[in-house]
């Protein structure tokens, strides 16, 4: 009998959370093997959600403003998948803190599914199987949320993953705009400025990320960064926030943006796999590695990967 990967995303849908905790434990195990790829294969060329990655400095509170976000996302009617990507422990390797302590979710709600992973060695804020986990859940749900594991500059590596970026700020913290100087500006399509409740300060961070923003002319071919302020303690600005990112996905579709900055996207996943595998000679002898439109990635690196290894 084949393996419950190779059955497809269907049998995914039917089998609950219970059956993509294990598919996406199994793309961990072994991510060359068959049954893994022919999964990812399928999910790549069946997107479905929009994917939002949540960065920004340790304490910003942003497991606390992803929790309201789920929460609201679900009472539109909206099935979420959610990524968070945690501390590694030393002893383990495995995930410090873990979905149980991050968001307070109902386990018999089938329409939220809530991943730890361990970012491990990574400095990007991002674990090396959060591309394959995203990929499978963005063929899932309506909307995949990923949390960074918030170490600053390197946070950098979420571009190359998501959708649309959200930095997260808070009032009377220096660093996240010694952050937003060092280049995480550019990166950011909204900004908020969490626990708004705190009222002037707020607002004051508010000004000064708007102000860096405009020093760095950060306006990308029409799209403008809003600023928002966020308080969860109060209820105030999560719609907002919802609202901001629905702008950009439906600015990202109908200027065409979406499907090549995923093609973007998964090129340089493919060559940063290989990168990590191979070196950089062996990323040397594996030639182009450009995709062709809606080709997979995993397809292409089991292919260099087996040629390469020869």
């Amino acid at each position: 009998m084949a393996p419950d990967t190779a059955t497809g995303l269907h049998r995914l849908r039917a089998g609950g959370k219970a059956a993509l905790a294990r598919a996406l434990a199994a793309l961990e195990r072994r991510p060359d093997a068959p049954e893994s790829l022919a999964l990812l294969d399928e999910a790549y060329a069946a997107p479905r959600a929009h994917v939002v990655g949540f960065t920004g400095p340790p304490g910003v509170g942003k497991s606390t403003l992803l929790g309201a976000l789920i929460a609201s996302l679900r009472r539109e009617g909206r099935t979420v998948g959610v990524i968070a990507v945690d501390p590694s422990s030393r002893r383990s390797g495995g995930a410090l803190l873990g979905d149980r302590t991050r968001f307070s979710t109902d386990p018999e709600d089938s329409g939220v599914f809530v991943r730890s992973m361990a970012a491990r060695d990574r400095l990007g804020g991002l674990a090396e199987q959060t591309v394959s986990a995203m990929v499978v859940m963005r063929a899932l749900f309506d909307v995949v949320l990923i949390e960074t594991v918030g170490v600053g500059q390197s946070e950098t590596d979420v571009a190359g993953t998501v959708d649309t970026v959200v930095f997260c700020v808070q009032p009377g913290a220096g660093d996240s705009l010694q952050f937003m100087k060092a280049g995480i500006v550019e990166i950011p399509h909204v900004v908020v400025v969490t626990k708004g409740d705190v009222g002037a300060a707020a607002r004051r961070a508010r000004a000064d990320v708007k102000g860096a923003l405009g020093l760095a002319e950060a306006e990308e071919g029409g799209w403008s960064t809003p600023v928002l302020i966020v308080s969860v303690l109060r209820r105030e600005g999560i719609s907002e926030l919802i609202d901001a990112v629905d702008r950009h996905s439906r600015w990202l579709k109908e200027t065409g943006r979406l499907a090549t900055q995923r093609q973007e996207q998964a090129a340089f996943w493919l060559s940063e796999a290989v990168r990590e595998r191979f070196g950089r000679e062996g990323l040397k002898r594996a030639g182009p590695l450009r995709l062709a439109p809606g080709e997979s990635p995993f397809a292409r690196l089991a292919a260099v990967t087996e040629r390469l290894a020869r």
